[in-house]
């Protein structure tokens, strides 16, 4: 069998992702950017169960799904769902003295995922994740 096409580029497919979510932040480089996707990545991550989040990594690129899994402590409470402020201010939080996400970073790592994602199998596993995920995920329309 063939490597997957998603796989074969896997690397490019990323620097797409990083430059949409960089452009629609308004941030200048791409480790800002990156600090900025993996943060919102962490803070939803706190909000699932093991079996939600590897439901969910599933239907992600593998270059955000590997840093969707990366350093994770399985045994971290579950959090709740909060307002989308204190879901910012979370995002925010990783790395803090290198972390320049505005205050739009889950919609702009959210609208930047959504262009790279099969929206159709991406809608499917929010639809069996807890109330609150597929919100995070609302992506503004251009």
């Amino acid at each position: 069998m063939p490597i997957p096409m998603d796989i074969q580029h896997a690397t490019e497919e990323f620097e797409r992702f990083l430059a949409d979510a960089k452009d629609r932040s308004g941030l200048t480089t791409r480790n800002q950017t990156y600090t900025m996707a993996e943060g919102v990545l962490r803070t939803f991550r706190r909000r699932l169960s093991t079996a939600d989040a590897i439901r969910f990594a599933g239907v992600l690129p593998p270059v955000i799904r590997a840093i969707f899994v990366a350093d994770w402590d399985i045994d971290e409470p579950v959090r709740p769902f909060a307002d989308r402020s204190v879901l910012t201010i979370e995002a925010q939080s990783l790395r803090r003295d290198h972390n320049f996400a505005p205050e739009t970073c889950i919609d702009d790592v959210a609208w930047a995922l959504r262009r790279r994602v099969d929206r159709a199998a991406f809608d499917r596993v929010m639809a069996t994740l807890p109330p609150g995920a597929a919100e995070f995920w609302r992506a503004p329309e251009d």
